[in-house]
């Protein structure tokens, strides 16, 4: 089955510095950041976080909603995060968490152990590793801050400064996000090579997926009851989380090598559906260009509590997008674009998702009706 969405909208987030020809670009792609009442277009440059309101994009006003000054290069870290509350951007960065007020101040910094691995360093700066060869290709963590912007949730490596005799090689933190007090930690018993954290509707809750290359990808759910923080193993540390519903019931996982689907309950994970590939196979028989086991994008979610919107890519490089019931987790077809599209799709969890048009930087706002 064929689905034709309803085009919404369509508008461009400025990349500051433009692409070269010939070479990589100089800004990373649009990414959404979402909680239940704000959510954001983040473009990360070497210079700078950018953060575009998404509603406001929709109305026609392009203007950065913030602007934090980045304190070193993007790829020299992990995943950045901005406030729903648009006050501070925290930086995942090689030895640190930076926190970068809106007028582009320190508010706070956590010091940790170096991601480059076998480097013992406790690193005062950025400047310090800056160019250094062993440097150039870290492995990573990453952090979020809360629905409410009451915390700040970030996966390190440790020991930290004052620890004596660390015990554990990563661990999962709970800071204030005002000051930057670390309030909860507790391990992961992971060795990752990134991470990256998927936001509840529940300030007290928070995903951490941790990919391990070719060795796995442990997934760990958090709560934070406000004196402790409680870390759960789900699933068999093969699946990558990838969104949690708007109602905050359900996951979407991808199984490492991007292969199934799987929609998981909470609170105990279990896996309630999964999207085999052979159901794809009755809208795949019409289309003679269709390849054998596509894999499936890590970029996915939910559109709404109902619908997930996902992708898969053929051997050829073909790219499609599929719509998917929560429910029974049956694919309901193909979604066919009456516009070009690119990238993967962006689900923003309130009956729309968001598509880059041929121009990575030009985006595209869609409805399944």
């Amino acid at each position: 089955m064929r689905i034709i969405p309803r085009f919404v909208a369509s508008f461009r987030v400025p990349a500051n510095a433009p692409r070269v020809p010939g070479f990589s670009r100089t800004a990373d792609t649009p990414a959404v950041q979402r909680w239940p009442h704000r959510r954001l277009v983040v473009i990360r440059q070497d210079d700078e976080l950018s953060a575009y309101d998404l509603d406001r994009l929709v109305a026609g006003d392009g203007a950065p909603a913030a602007r934090f000054p980045a304190p070193w290069p993007r790829g020299a870290g992990g995943i950045d995060a901005v406030s729903p509350t648009l006050d501070l951007a925290v930086f995942s960065g090689q030895h640190a968490l930076h926190a970068i007020d809106a007028a582009g101040g320190l508010r706070w910094r956590v010091r940790h152990a170096c991601w480059v691995p076998y480097c013992s360093s406790l690193h005062d700066s950025y400047a310090e590793y800056a160019g250094s060869e062993e440097h150039r290709h870290p492995d990573s963590g990453s952090c979020w801050i809360s629905a409410d912007g009451s915390t700040v949730w970030a996966h390190v490596r440790t020991p930290l400064p004052d620890d004596v005799e660390p015990e554990f090689d990563e661990e999962w933190l709970v800071l204030d996000a005002v000051d930057g007090r670390i309030l909860g930690r507790a391990p992961t018993g992971t060795a990752a090579a990134g991470s990256h954290h998927i936001a509840h509707p529940d300030p007290g809750q928070m995903g951490l997926s941790v990919g391990e290359g070719q060795d796995g990808a442990p997934l760990r759910w958090g709560r934070w009851d406000g004196a402790r923080l409680t870390v759960t193993p789900i699933g068999d540390d093969d699946r990558c989380l990838v969104d949690v519903s708007p109602c905050g019931t359900r996951l979407l996982t991808i199984a490492h090598w991007g292969r199934e689907p799987a929609i998981h309950r909470l609170p105990d994970g279990a896996v309630t559906h999964e999207v085999a590939d052979y159901q794809l196979s009755p809208h795949l028989e019409a289309l003679s260009d269709a390849e054998e086991e596509p894999f499936w994008g890590y970029q996915c979610g939910f559109v709404d509590d109902r619908t997930v919107v996902a992708s898969t890519m053929e051997g050829n490089g073909h790219t499609r997008h599929w719509l998917i019931d929560t429910a029974r987790g049956d694919v309901l077809g193909q979604v066919e674009y009456p516009l070009p599209v690119s990238e993967d799709p962006m689900a923003l969890g309130d009956g729309t998702w968001l598509t880059c048009g041929e121009d990575p930087f030009q985006l595209l706002l869609w409805s399944p009706q």
